[in-house]
């Protein structure tokens, strides 16, 4: 994604380029992009001048997105998602989960403040 928003507005980027630029294998990149796709995140153009780009500018994109379509929630354990801590016996009562829900809280803050444009800027 980092890549992408380098080349932001230069047209679709191939992802063999990508793959090569990054130093990631073009299979494992194959199988990153199809969700980040589905989830509206790139959009993807067919025939020889095709390929990958942003869906949305940089600024646009932050890395929780990133992490929550390739991840899914951004938790530091289970039982601070929206499900129960089931089949834990200390729900209800238990000593350390609003410290979790804290790290959550600040965990999901920092990475929703970072954009695709500020790492951009860092490479």
């Amino acid at each position: 994604m980092v890549e992408l928003a380098q080349r932001y507005g230069s047209g679709p980027v191939p992802l063999s380029e990508v793959a090569a630029a990054q130093e990631v294998s073009l299979p494992y990149l194959e199988q990153v992009v199809r969700p980040l796709r589905r989830a509206g995140l790139l959009t993807s153009t067919r025939g020889a001048s095709g390929g990958y780009t942003l869906a949305r500018p940089p600024d646009q994109i932050t890395v929780g997105d990133v992490i929550r379509v390739l991840e899914g929630a951004i938790v530091p354990i289970r039982c601070v998602t929206d499900q129960s801590c089931s089949p834990c016996t200390l729900e209800g009562h238990c000593a350390t989960k609003s410290v979790w829900e804290i790290v959550r809280d600040r965990l999901t803050e920092t990475l929703d403040s970072i954009t695709l444009a500020d790492l951009r800027s860092c490479s």
